[in-house]
Protein backbone atom coordinates (compact mmCIF):
# COMPACT_ATOMS: atom_id res chain seq x y z
CA UNK A 1 0.00 0.00 0.00
CA UNK A 2 2.67 2.68 0.43
CA UNK A 3 3.71 1.88 -3.06
CA UNK A 4 0.79 3.14 -3.91
CA UNK A 5 1.08 7.06 -6.08
CA UNK A 6 -1.75 9.26 -7.24
CA UNK A 7 -0.35 7.94 -11.23
CA UNK A 8 -2.68 4.64 -9.31
CA UNK A 9 -5.14 6.23 -8.50
CA UNK A 10 -5.79 8.61 -11.70
CA UNK A 11 -5.80 5.39 -13.52
CA UNK A 12 -8.51 3.47 -11.03
CA UNK A 13 -10.56 6.66 -11.41
CA UNK A 14 -10.29 6.91 -15.23
CA UNK A 15 -11.40 3.26 -15.53
CA UNK A 16 -13.73 3.69 -13.08
CA UNK A 17 -15.37 6.54 -14.88
CA UNK A 18 -14.86 5.38 -18.63
CA UNK A 19 -16.00 2.15 -18.08
CA UNK A 20 -13.78 0.66 -20.26
CA UNK A 21 -9.39 0.42 -20.47
CA UNK A 22 -9.94 2.12 -23.83
CA UNK A 23 -12.13 5.11 -22.50
CA UNK A 24 -9.29 5.25 -19.70
CA UNK A 25 -6.42 5.13 -21.90
CA UNK A 26 -8.41 8.23 -24.04
CA UNK A 27 -9.33 10.25 -21.30
CA UNK A 28 -5.18 9.98 -19.93
CA UNK A 29 -3.36 9.99 -22.81
CA UNK A 30 -1.75 7.06 -22.31
CA UNK A 31 -1.79 3.89 -25.01
CA UNK A 32 -4.58 1.12 -23.57
CA UNK A 33 -1.26 -1.46 -22.90
CA UNK A 34 0.43 1.01 -21.03
CA UNK A 35 -3.10 1.54 -18.34
CA UNK A 36 -3.54 -2.40 -19.10
CA UNK A 37 -0.37 -2.77 -16.73
CA UNK A 38 -0.39 0.31 -14.45
CA UNK A 39 -3.91 -1.46 -13.29
CA UNK A 40 -2.55 -4.97 -13.09
CA UNK A 41 0.43 -3.05 -11.23
CA UNK A 42 -2.00 -1.70 -8.95
CA UNK A 43 -3.81 -4.93 -8.33
CA UNK A 44 -0.86 -6.52 -7.64
CA UNK A 45 0.12 -3.68 -4.72
CA UNK A 46 -3.15 -4.31 -3.23
CA UNK A 47 -3.77 -8.28 -3.75
CA UNK A 48 -7.18 -7.92 -4.72
CA UNK A 49 -9.14 -7.61 -8.05
CA UNK A 50 -10.11 -4.18 -8.67
CA UNK A 51 -12.34 -4.67 -11.94
CA UNK A 52 -14.18 -7.60 -13.06
CA UNK A 53 -14.32 -7.85 -17.12
CA UNK A 54 -18.24 -7.61 -18.90
CA UNK A 55 -18.91 -7.62 -22.49
CA UNK A 56 -19.32 -4.04 -22.52
CA UNK A 57 -16.27 -3.27 -21.02
CA UNK A 58 -15.08 -3.25 -16.94
CA UNK A 59 -16.90 -2.69 -13.65
CA UNK A 60 -15.58 -2.06 -10.00
CA UNK A 61 -15.51 -4.75 -7.92
CA UNK A 62 -16.50 -3.87 -4.06
CA UNK A 63 -12.42 -2.61 -3.68
CA UNK A 64 -12.51 -1.04 -6.58
CA UNK A 65 -15.64 1.04 -6.01
CA UNK A 66 -14.14 1.64 -2.51
CA UNK A 67 -10.55 2.45 -3.87
CA UNK A 68 -12.43 5.14 -6.08
CA UNK A 69 -14.28 6.43 -3.43
CA UNK A 70 -11.01 7.54 -1.59
CA UNK A 71 -8.93 8.32 -4.84
CA UNK A 72 -11.99 11.01 -5.71
CA UNK A 73 -11.47 12.29 -2.26
CA UNK A 74 -7.85 12.33 -2.24
CA UNK A 75 -7.76 14.12 -5.50
CA UNK A 76 -10.39 16.74 -4.49
CA UNK A 77 -7.94 17.35 -0.75
CA UNK A 78 -4.91 17.79 -3.25
CA UNK A 79 -6.71 20.34 -5.48
CA UNK A 80 -8.06 22.15 -2.62
CA UNK A 81 -4.38 22.09 -0.92
CA UNK A 82 -3.24 23.82 -4.16
CA UNK A 83 -5.73 26.21 -4.02
CA UNK A 84 -5.21 27.66 -0.41
CA UNK A 85 -1.32 27.82 -1.09
CA UNK A 86 -1.94 29.90 -4.03
CA UNK A 87 -4.87 31.79 -2.01
CA UNK A 88 -2.18 32.46 0.94
CA UNK A 89 0.13 33.92 -1.39
CA UNK A 90 -2.11 36.11 -3.05
CA UNK A 91 -4.26 36.98 -0.44
CA UNK A 92 -6.67 37.95 -2.92
CA UNK A 93 -8.53 34.87 -4.49
CA UNK A 94 -9.61 31.36 -4.10
CA UNK A 95 -11.92 29.30 -5.32
CA UNK A 96 -15.29 28.20 -3.45
CA UNK A 97 -17.56 25.03 -4.80
CA UNK A 98 -21.04 25.75 -2.96
CA UNK A 99 -24.20 23.75 -3.80
CA UNK A 100 -27.65 25.49 -2.66
CA UNK A 101 -30.86 24.53 -1.80
CA UNK A 102 -33.90 27.34 -3.17
CA UNK A 103 -34.01 28.01 0.72
CA UNK A 104 -30.49 29.64 0.60
CA UNK A 105 -30.35 30.84 -2.94
CA UNK A 106 -32.72 33.59 -3.04
CA UNK A 107 -30.87 36.05 -0.07
CA UNK A 108 -28.54 34.37 2.31
CA UNK A 109 -26.15 32.97 -0.11
CA UNK A 110 -25.88 35.82 -2.77
CA UNK A 111 -25.35 38.30 -0.01
CA UNK A 112 -22.73 36.72 1.27
CA UNK A 113 -20.61 36.28 -2.26
CA UNK A 114 -21.30 40.06 -3.01
CA UNK A 115 -19.71 41.10 0.29
CA UNK A 116 -16.75 38.57 -0.22
CA UNK A 117 -15.53 39.62 -3.44
CA UNK A 118 -15.63 43.11 -2.40
CA UNK A 119 -12.78 41.85 -0.07
CA UNK A 120 -11.53 39.23 -2.61
CA UNK A 121 -11.98 40.06 -6.37
CA UNK A 122 -10.24 37.32 -7.48
CA UNK A 123 -12.25 35.26 -5.58
CA UNK A 124 -14.24 32.41 -7.77
CA UNK A 125 -17.52 30.93 -6.50
CA UNK A 126 -19.06 27.81 -8.32
CA UNK A 127 -22.48 27.90 -7.18
CA UNK A 128 -24.34 24.08 -7.85
CA UNK A 129 -28.58 24.70 -7.03
CA UNK A 130 -30.11 21.02 -6.56
CA UNK A 131 -31.62 18.63 -3.90
CA UNK A 132 -30.08 17.01 -0.60
CA UNK A 133 -29.81 14.00 -2.39
CA UNK A 134 -28.05 14.95 -5.46
CA UNK A 135 -26.02 17.56 -3.73
CA UNK A 136 -24.88 15.58 -0.47
CA UNK A 137 -22.79 13.02 -2.81
CA UNK A 138 -20.89 15.79 -4.27
CA UNK A 139 -19.95 17.12 -0.97
CA UNK A 140 -18.47 13.89 0.50
CA UNK A 141 -16.83 13.24 -2.89
CA UNK A 142 -15.34 16.77 -2.22
CA UNK A 143 -16.55 18.15 -5.42
CA UNK A 144 -18.31 20.64 -3.02
CA UNK A 145 -16.92 22.45 0.01
CA UNK A 146 -20.22 22.99 1.31
CA UNK A 147 -24.61 22.44 1.29
CA UNK A 148 -26.48 25.64 2.03
CA UNK A 149 -29.96 25.28 2.88
CA UNK A 150 -32.55 23.25 4.28
CA UNK A 151 -30.84 20.64 6.43
CA UNK A 152 -31.08 17.21 5.65
CA UNK A 153 -32.65 14.85 7.63
CA UNK A 154 -31.06 12.59 10.07
CA UNK A 155 -30.08 9.74 8.11
CA UNK A 156 -28.17 11.78 5.60
CA UNK A 157 -26.20 12.77 8.54
CA UNK A 158 -23.42 10.51 8.32
CA UNK A 159 -19.81 12.17 8.02
CA UNK A 160 -21.42 15.83 7.54
CA UNK A 161 -21.14 18.32 10.14
CA UNK A 162 -24.02 20.69 10.24
CA UNK A 163 -24.34 24.53 11.49
CA UNK A 164 -28.10 25.87 11.89
CA UNK A 165 -28.16 29.59 10.75
CA UNK A 166 -31.79 30.30 10.75
CA UNK A 167 -35.61 28.76 11.22
CA UNK A 168 -37.31 28.66 7.89
CA UNK A 169 -41.10 27.54 6.92
CA UNK A 170 -42.11 26.79 3.16
CA UNK A 171 -44.96 29.10 2.20
CA UNK A 172 -48.49 29.10 -0.34
CA UNK A 173 -47.89 31.24 -2.85
CA UNK A 174 -50.34 32.93 -5.58
CA UNK A 175 -50.36 35.53 -7.93
CA UNK A 176 -51.93 38.75 -7.40
CA UNK A 177 -55.52 39.37 -8.13
CA UNK A 178 -55.97 35.58 -7.67
CA UNK A 179 -59.46 34.56 -6.20
CA UNK A 180 -57.64 33.57 -3.01
CA UNK A 181 -56.10 36.79 -2.23
CA UNK A 182 -57.70 38.34 1.06
CA UNK A 183 -60.30 35.65 2.06
CA UNK A 184 -59.65 35.14 6.16
CA UNK A 185 -60.05 32.85 7.21
CA UNK A 186 -58.24 30.30 5.35
CA UNK A 187 -57.30 26.88 5.90
CA UNK A 188 -55.16 24.58 4.15
CA UNK A 189 -58.46 22.16 3.40
CA UNK A 190 -59.86 24.93 1.18
CA UNK A 191 -57.02 24.55 -0.70
CA UNK A 192 -56.86 21.10 -2.06
CA UNK A 193 -59.28 21.71 -5.01
CA UNK A 194 -57.24 23.76 -6.25
CA UNK A 195 -54.42 23.35 -9.24
CA UNK A 196 -50.84 23.32 -7.41
CA UNK A 197 -47.08 22.75 -8.00
CA UNK A 198 -45.44 21.20 -5.81
CA UNK A 199 -42.10 19.33 -5.26
CA UNK A 200 -40.94 15.97 -6.58
CA UNK A 201 -42.64 13.26 -4.76
CA UNK A 202 -39.88 11.62 -3.49
CA UNK A 203 -37.91 15.14 -1.48
CA UNK A 204 -38.52 15.59 1.85
CA UNK A 205 -40.31 19.05 1.96
CA UNK A 206 -43.09 17.23 -0.85
CA UNK A 207 -43.82 14.62 1.97
CA UNK A 208 -43.84 17.35 4.61
CA UNK A 209 -46.42 19.19 3.02
CA UNK A 210 -48.22 16.18 1.86
CA UNK A 211 -48.41 15.54 5.73
CA UNK A 212 -50.08 19.37 6.44
CA UNK A 213 -52.78 18.61 4.22
CA UNK A 214 -53.10 15.21 6.30
CA UNK A 215 -53.24 16.69 9.82
CA UNK A 216 -56.42 18.98 8.60
CA UNK A 217 -58.06 16.03 7.24
CA UNK A 218 -57.74 15.96 3.63
CA UNK A 219 -56.04 13.86 0.95
CA UNK A 220 -53.32 16.14 -0.90
CA UNK A 221 -53.77 17.61 -4.17
CA UNK A 222 -53.86 14.13 -6.31
CA UNK A 223 -53.15 15.92 -9.88
CA UNK A 224 -50.08 18.37 -8.96
CA UNK A 225 -47.74 19.73 -11.60
CA UNK A 226 -44.17 18.34 -9.96
CA UNK A 227 -41.78 20.67 -10.93
CA UNK A 228 -38.15 22.16 -9.24
CA UNK A 229 -37.54 24.38 -11.77
CA UNK A 230 -38.34 27.76 -10.48
CA UNK A 231 -38.66 29.82 -13.84
CA UNK A 232 -41.51 27.13 -14.73
CA UNK A 233 -43.10 27.76 -11.80
CA UNK A 234 -43.12 31.06 -11.66
CA UNK A 235 -44.50 31.54 -14.79
CA UNK A 236 -47.50 28.79 -14.20
CA UNK A 237 -48.27 30.83 -10.67
CA UNK A 238 -47.96 34.26 -12.25
CA UNK A 239 -49.87 33.73 -16.06
CA UNK A 240 -52.64 31.62 -14.01
CA UNK A 241 -54.62 30.43 -10.64
CA UNK A 242 -52.01 27.82 -9.74
CA UNK A 243 -51.25 27.65 -6.06
CA UNK A 244 -47.60 27.39 -5.34
CA UNK A 245 -44.97 26.71 -3.07
CA UNK A 246 -41.67 29.11 -1.96
CA UNK A 247 -39.49 29.15 1.36
CA UNK A 248 -40.08 31.94 3.45
CA UNK A 249 -36.97 34.34 2.52
CA UNK A 250 -37.44 33.98 -1.36
CA UNK A 251 -41.60 34.17 -0.82
CA UNK A 252 -41.01 37.42 0.96
CA UNK A 253 -38.43 38.92 -1.57
CA UNK A 254 -41.17 38.14 -4.22
CA UNK A 255 -43.81 39.56 -1.94
CA UNK A 256 -41.98 42.75 -1.35
CA UNK A 257 -41.80 43.31 -4.81
CA UNK A 258 -45.01 42.86 -5.73
CA UNK A 259 -44.91 40.20 -7.94
CA UNK A 260 -46.66 37.63 -5.17
CA UNK A 261 -48.96 37.72 -2.18
CA UNK A 262 -48.41 34.90 0.41
CA UNK A 263 -51.20 33.00 2.11
CA UNK A 264 -51.72 33.28 5.69
CA UNK A 265 -51.52 29.76 5.86
CA UNK A 266 -49.09 28.15 8.39
CA UNK A 267 -47.48 24.91 7.52
CA UNK A 268 -46.13 23.15 10.27
CA UNK A 269 -44.68 20.17 9.30
CA UNK A 270 -42.53 22.65 6.45
CA UNK A 271 -40.83 24.16 9.33
CA UNK A 272 -37.36 23.62 9.23
CA UNK A 273 -33.50 24.57 9.78
CA UNK A 274 -31.47 26.28 7.18
CA UNK A 275 -27.79 26.28 7.62
CA UNK A 276 -24.41 24.58 6.09
CA UNK A 277 -23.31 21.24 5.83
CA UNK A 278 -19.71 20.48 5.08
CA UNK A 279 -17.60 17.25 5.71
CA UNK A 280 -16.94 16.11 8.94
CA UNK A 281 -13.11 15.43 9.04
CA UNK A 282 -12.16 18.67 6.05
CA UNK A 283 -10.20 21.84 6.64
CA UNK A 284 -12.31 24.29 4.55
CA UNK A 285 -9.90 27.02 3.22
CA UNK A 286 -9.65 30.80 4.54
CA UNK A 287 -11.95 31.75 1.29
CA UNK A 288 -14.71 29.20 2.62
CA UNK A 289 -14.73 30.16 6.43
CA UNK A 290 -14.95 33.79 5.82
CA UNK A 291 -18.08 33.00 3.74
CA UNK A 292 -19.56 31.24 6.21
CA UNK A 293 -18.38 34.15 8.61
CA UNK A 294 -20.62 36.19 6.34
CA UNK A 295 -23.57 33.51 6.06
CA UNK A 296 -23.90 33.89 10.16
CA UNK A 297 -23.50 37.86 10.13
CA UNK A 298 -26.51 37.70 7.47
CA UNK A 299 -28.38 35.04 8.44
CA UNK A 300 -28.53 36.91 12.51
CA UNK A 301 -30.29 40.30 10.53
CA UNK A 302 -32.80 37.77 8.22
CA UNK A 303 -36.42 38.95 8.87
CA UNK A 304 -37.90 36.11 10.88
CA UNK A 305 -41.55 34.70 9.39
CA UNK A 306 -44.47 36.06 10.81
CA UNK A 307 -45.88 32.85 10.21
CA UNK A 308 -44.02 31.50 12.69
CA UNK A 309 -44.76 34.73 15.57
CA UNK A 310 -46.15 32.33 18.21
CA UNK A 311 -43.71 29.40 17.68
CA UNK A 312 -40.65 31.84 17.87
CA UNK A 313 -41.90 33.25 20.98
CA UNK A 314 -42.22 30.13 22.72
CA UNK A 315 -38.69 28.69 21.39
CA UNK A 316 -37.36 31.82 22.82
CA UNK A 317 -38.83 31.13 26.25
CA UNK A 318 -37.48 27.93 26.38
CA UNK A 319 -34.21 29.64 26.78
CA UNK A 320 -30.56 27.67 25.86
CA UNK A 321 -29.90 23.99 25.93
CA UNK A 322 -27.16 22.28 27.00
CA UNK A 323 -25.34 21.22 23.92
CA UNK A 324 -25.28 17.59 23.14
CA UNK A 325 -23.58 15.24 21.27
CA UNK A 326 -25.36 16.49 18.25
CA UNK A 327 -25.11 19.92 19.17
CA UNK A 328 -25.27 22.39 16.50
CA UNK A 329 -24.86 26.37 16.46
CA UNK A 330 -27.82 27.95 16.17
CA UNK A 331 -26.53 31.55 15.43
CA UNK A 332 -30.16 32.22 13.45
CA UNK A 333 -32.11 31.58 16.12
CA UNK A 334 -34.03 33.48 18.57
CA UNK A 335 -31.78 34.47 21.77
CA UNK A 336 -29.03 33.41 19.48
CA UNK A 337 -27.94 29.93 21.85
CA UNK A 338 -26.42 26.89 20.76
CA UNK A 339 -29.08 24.15 20.70
CA UNK A 340 -29.13 20.34 19.95
CA UNK A 341 -31.07 18.52 17.38
CA UNK A 342 -33.40 17.24 19.60
CA UNK A 343 -33.74 20.39 21.43
CA UNK A 344 -34.19 22.50 18.73
CA UNK A 345 -37.08 20.06 17.45
CA UNK A 346 -38.76 20.03 20.53
CA UNK A 347 -38.83 23.95 21.03
CA UNK A 348 -40.48 24.26 17.68
CA UNK A 349 -43.01 21.75 18.65
CA UNK A 350 -41.63 18.95 15.50
CA UNK A 351 -42.83 16.34 17.16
Amino acid sequence: MSRLTMRHLRIVLAITDGGSLVAAAHTLCMTQPAITKALQETEALLQIELFSRTNRGVVPTPAGQALAAHARLITAQIGHAAEEIHDLRDGMGGRIAVGTLLSASADLLPRAIAMLRRDRPKLVVTIVEGTNDRLLPDLRLGKLDMVVGRLPEYHELQGLHQEVLLTDVSCVIVRPGHPLVGRDPLRLADLAGWDWILPRLETTLRRHIDQAFRDEGVEPPPHAVESVSQLTNRSLVMDADYLGILPWQLAHREARAGHLVILPLLLRPTIGPVGISTRAECRLSSAAEMLIAAMRDFARQAEPSPLLAGITERATAAGPRRPGPDSVAMSGMPGGAARDREGWRRDYQMT
